[in-house]
């Protein structure tokens, strides 16, 4: 990204916009038309001036291993806003859109202020959390482990209950009991069992086999209650994935690993309070693929980004847990650059078998991250498969995925050809994140 040479493609910039709408707009002013003054400098920084009511400053520090970080001079508290998506684009299009330049005044004071502040960032003081009285944090994680243990022991007996008096009442008592439940779990600060009971609200009359997918998410969240009241007898990964999927805090305390990191997929997921974004990363060296999360509050796009088809030197801690695949993003030691190197690819026969043995260590795994070697969309029915080409093996996609328009851009990058797909395996099928073409080419987004 320090090189004039080393562009981002059209997608990986759109993959910066929070929101739908800001990406419509922002690829409305991806041509030369809307700006003048545009330049970049050979340090990664691009620049231009957008028109409107005045014309607006717009400069984006591309070359900051912390990720691009944006200031334009419109009054929108988007972040990027679209007139940075669309100075990017330009950017990203064709030779000489952007030439370079020396950096205007405007520009180069942002950008020297940016390096002021980050200099006294690593020259601060350890924060106040590292100096914290321990014994005071030991009570809070006592009370909070207390209040998590009744919640527990009430959802086990409501649990009881419901079976008790059949699964057929669950349709008819509707929603409420189970929001009123989850309700009872936040009070007692477990976030994660409040999760799973309101995905329980959504079962009971959603078609054919409703009442055995219900007693089969019953029986895992029992499973989970079990678990928590029995954890001093777990080995501790299990005990650590528990306390996990309870709800309750942790931090990554794995060693630091530095590689060259792959993005291979970034999405979002969002409802009332909060959006996650979702970021598979895989290691060239470490052949480990782990998951970056990261929160912005409800209508707003996290802060961390970044487009699939980079590469990016840094360092990655794990979280604790048997089978955790979260990590926590490091140092890193230089902005990110495209690539088009990809992991390795398994048949569809073995990237089943690795969610099985991955649910050894925890049974509540929805899915695993898996990059599929040459194989090929295919109809089946009134769904879609990814066909092995060369074996006897098919993985179906999962609802989710049918319904996607990435299907369709998967289909396309195929072209009854086999590519390599990158997503996510469990028991509902494969869903498709990313793929490559069979010969060389960059990795094609599809959520």
């Amino acid at each position: 990204m320090t090189q004039q040479g080393a562009r981002w493609t059209a997608d990986q910039v759109l993959a910066l916009a929070p929101d739908t709408a800001s990406r419509t707009a922002g690829s409305k002013l991806g041509t030369a038309g809307p700006w003048s003054e545009a330049g970049s400098s050979g340090e990664g920084a691009v620049w231009g001036l957008c028109r409107g009511s005045s014309p607006y400053r717009t400069v984006v520090d591309i070359a900051d291993p912390a990720g691009p970080a944006y200031r334009c001079t419109c009054p929108s508290r988007k972040s990027p806003c679209k007139h940075a998506l669309g100075l990017l684009l330009l950017w990203a299009g064709e030779d000489g859109a952007v030439p370079r330049g020396r950096t205007p005044d405007w520009a180069e004071r942002w950008l020297e202020d940016r390096r002021r502040r980050a200099d006294r960032k690593q020259t601060a003081h350890p924060s106040d959390a590292a100096s914290a009285d321990p014994e005071a944090a030991r009570r809070r994680a006592e009370r909070r482990a207390a209040r998590v243990t009744a919640g527990a022991v009430e959802l086990e007996q409501r649990l009881a209950d419901l079976l008790r008096a059949g699964l057929a009442a669950a349709e008819r008592s509707g929603y409420g009991l189970w929001e009123e439940t989850a309700a009872r779990m936040v009070d007692a600060q477990a976030q994660g069992l409040a999760a799973r009971v309101r995905e329980l609200g959504a079962i009971p009359g959603t078609g054919p086999g409703w009442p055995v997918r219900l007693l089969e998410e019953c029986a895992l969240l029992h499973l989970l209650d079990q678990g928590w009241l029995r954890r001093e007898r777990l080995p501790e990964g299990l005990a650590a994935t528990v306390r996990s999927r309870v709800g309750l805090p942790t931090s990554a305390d794995g060693p630091p690993v530095r590689d060259r990191w792959l993005v291979l997929a970034q999405y979002d997921t969002a409802d009332t309070r909060l959006t996650t974004r979702r970021i598979w990363v895989y290691g060239t060296d470490s052949r480990r693929t782990a998951l970056l999360l990261s929160h912005g509050a409800a209508g707003r796009a996290p802060e961390l980004a970044l487009p699939v088809g980079l590469a990016l030197d840094a360092e990655l801690s794990a979280y604790p847990g048997a089978g955790q695949v979260r990590a926590s993003l490091g140092e890193r030691f230089a902005a990110p650059v495209p690539t088009a190197v990809r992991p390795p690819g398994l048949t569809t026969t073995r990237a089943a078998v690795r969610y099985g043995e991955a649910l050894r260590d925890d049974p509540w795994l929805d899915s695993v991250p898996v990059t599929l070697g040459r194989v090929i969309p295919t109809p089946d029915g009134d769904s879609w498969q990814l066909a092995d080409a060369e074996e006897d093996g098919a993985l179906p996609l999962t609802p989710a995925a049918r319904s996607r328009p990435g299907l369709w851009r998967l289909v396309a990058l195929s072209g009854g050809g086999p590519v390599t797909v990158f997503g996510e395996c469990g028991h509902q099928g494969f869903t498709p994140l990313a793929a490559w073409p069979e010969g060389p080419g960059e990795a094609v987004p599809l959520c």
